[in-house]
């Protein structure tokens, strides 16, 4: 008799016909799966795709090399404005500088978004220059660039006034994005705005080719900032290489698991308990502790796969909705985080299996029958 229930089609029916006869308690089993997976991939491509996002945007900007304070922090948010201007001229003055411009880096307390105080014409001359979308370059210490997926966001005109760092700016043109920051105002107007006369927060540099060596050049001149070059500065921006975020991520993908683990715990324990007179059939048909575990196990496996194209489908689902109303906001979700979200959600459901199944596996048969 046990080869009549030991073939896996009849296994698969039984997985099927069990979770189909509890369909409330396994839908919300599949919900609290799928939200493990988008906990996972939301976090992990929020912190991925800003990152990801403000490296090409530095890039962008046309600089090889950044010159910043001593222990400075690779987002530029936090940087304070120190450095003394005067320090451009002395950096452009090295024999293989092309171009330098010095930057006060602002952020709006309102919505954390980053404004450039620069020197027009320097900034411009590191790249090609901006591309405007529509304007002119700002001319008076009350006018601003706003790039264009600001402009998209917040619903920006040329012409348009907007409140910043409590001052108020008309915005004079609107470029395309990728200049480093979202607005850019004249370098005396946000070194008034900051109370830093004559200091800077950062230098971007041009060299004339040969970055490594402009680079000593730069360190020999001013052996105490932090001089990165462009391609340092890049291989940095990675979730993987900041150790500030790794265990923000670590403790996000753990509290998935956890919850994963939980809830899986609860419902086939509940589900054991309910099925106890079942397993006793089963095993005076014939079936073994092996194949008690196996039918467990695979149902398990079955809720877990549907709960994760659950989750994914929602990520993705979340990912362009939040493209269409906040463009500025970027999740980078790769097939490696994919794989693994669905991999982490196998291991808390096997995890929260485990007992149940085991249990239900050491039922006596003639107790199992007795039980009412």
């Amino acid at each position: 008799m046990n080869d009549t229930f030991d073939g896996p089609f009849s296994l698969i029916q039984m997985f099927w016909g069990n979770i189909a006869a509890r369909p409330l308690r396994c839908a919300l089993s599949v919900i609290a799966i799928g939200i493990q997976v988008i906990l996972v991939l939301m976090i992990v491509g929020l912190t991925s795709g800003v990152i990801s996002e403000w490296g090409k945007r530095v890039e962008g900007v046309g600089a090889d090399i950044l010159v910043q304070p001593p222990n400075s922090s690779i987002f530029f948010a936090f940087s304070s404005a120190v450095m003394p201007e005067t320090l451009a001229d002395q950096i452009g003055a090295l024999p293989g500088v092309d171009e330098v411009a010095p930057t006060v880096i602002l952020t709006e307390p309102k919505n954390l978004v980053m404004i450039y105080g620069i020197d027009y014409k320097r900034f411009n001359a590191l790249s090609r220059g901006f591309l405007y979308r529509a304007g002119r370059a700002f001319q008076s210490p009350d006018e601003a660039i706003a790039d264009d997926i600001i402009a998209q966001s917040k619903h920006l005109k040329v012409g348009d006034h907007i409140s910043l760092l409590n001052h108020t700016f008309t915005i004079s043109g609107i470029v395309a994005h990728g200049k480093g920051a979202r607005f850019f105002i004249p370098i005396k107007t946000a070194q008034e705005l900051a109370g830093v006369d004559n200091r800077v927060s950062m230098f971007y540099v041009r060299s004339k080719g040969n970055t490594e060596a402009t680079r000593a050049e730069i360190l020999k001149l001013s052996p105490n900032n932090r001089v990165r070059s462009m391609s340092e500065y890049v291989t940095l921006m990675s979730s993987s290489n900041l150790p500030e975020l790794k265990p923000f991520v670590r403790s996000m993908v753990g509290l998935g698991i956890v919850i994963s683990f939980l809830v899986v715990l609860l419902n086939m324990h509940t589900m054991v308990m309910e099925r106890t007179r079942e397993v006793g059939i089963l095993k005076a048909l014939g079936f073994s502790r092996f194949d008690i575990v196996r039918m467990l196990l695979g149902e398990t496996l079955v809720l877990t796969l549907l709960g994760s194209g659950f989750g994914i489908l929602i990520t993705f689902l979340t990912q362009a909705i939040l493209k269409e109303t906040n463009p500025g906001l970027m999740i980078l979700i790769t097939p490696r985080w994919v794989l693994s979200s669905i991999l982490l959600a196998v291991v808390g459901a096997a995890a929260g299996v485990a007992y149940p199944a085991l249990r239900a596996a050491s039922y006596d048969p003639v107790v199992a029958l007795a039980y009412e």
